[in-house]
């Protein structure tokens, strides 16, 4: 563990994270955590939790959300128990692979359509497919094997109850294939870009969707993360403190 825990959310959430270098939770993390607002009581689930950063984070924000956090790496899992403990969350951390077998997942203790909400943040690239980083927790954090989302994406469906809310955030350019993962399975998806800056192209999606729902897709407006002066917009400042999203 490191010496200090991180703070998170404007303080909200205090988390041990891995050293420098590895994989940690950043701003994808505080925008996925932010992005669906659960009722007390409602059963939400982190898949691909690592540290426990997002499904930690959305239970410290609402009072009264149980998580379960999803995560292969016992190390990683380690950490998400340790962070629980440290915040006073009651949180269930799964050890499992998501592109495990049904079977598999359902002896870890992922039930079908247990869940009222799913976040997540799929690995953002395919093997082979991008240079990988020396670090071996965060290239393994970066990557699916061929097919690998739309299998991640199912086994997310597979844990949400009908009607049930899917949240995840990803690459922009991986939009068509996140789209294509969720056809047929999903409705009223709202998109919201996430740019840089205000002049750039999105950089990220943040994508919630509803299970069995036939409603439209819509796109939201996009979050500007940087001003001119290379610090963050007020809307993202706001975000990083635990804020609630902009009503606009």
């Amino acid at each position: 563990m490191s010496p200090e825990p991180d703070a998170f959310l404007g303080g909200t959430l205090r988390l041990h994270q891995p050293p420098r270098g590895a994989h940690r939770a950043g701003t994808d993390a505080v925008l996925l955590a932010r992005l669906l607002a659960p009722a007390a009581g409602e059963r939400l689930c982190d898949v691909g939790a690592g540290t426990g950063a997002v499904g930690l984070g959305c239970a410290a924000l609402h009072p009264g959300v149980r998580p379960t956090l999803v995560e292969r790496d016992p190390e990683l899992a380690a950490r998400a128990r340790a962070n629980a403990a440290l915040n006073g969350i009651d949180a269930q951390v799964i050890e499992a692979d998501v592109l495990g077998s049904a079977a598999e997942r359902r002896a870890a203790g992922l039930r079908p359509d247990s869940f009222d909400l799913v976040l997540t943040n799929p690995p953002f690239f395919a093997e082979g497919a991008h240079r990988p980083s020396p670090h071996p927790g965060r290239a393994t954090a970066h990557a699916l094997p061929e097919g690998g989302l739309d299998r991640w994406i199912r086994a997310c469906t597979a844990i949400l109850r009908p009607g049930g809310r899917l949240g995840l955030i990803h690459r922009a350019d991986a939009l068509p294939a996140c789209l294509d993962a969720l056809k047929g399975r999903y409705g009223g998806i709202e998109i919201r870009p996430v740019q840089a800056r205000a002049e750039t192209a999105a950089i990220r999606v943040l994508i919630a969707a509803t299970r069995g729902s036939r409603a439209a897709v819509s796109l939201r407006p996009p979050l500007v993360l940087h001003g001119p002066d290379g610090g963050f917009t007020p809307e993202a400042e706001a975000l990083h403190r635990g804020a609630a999203w902009p009503t606009v």
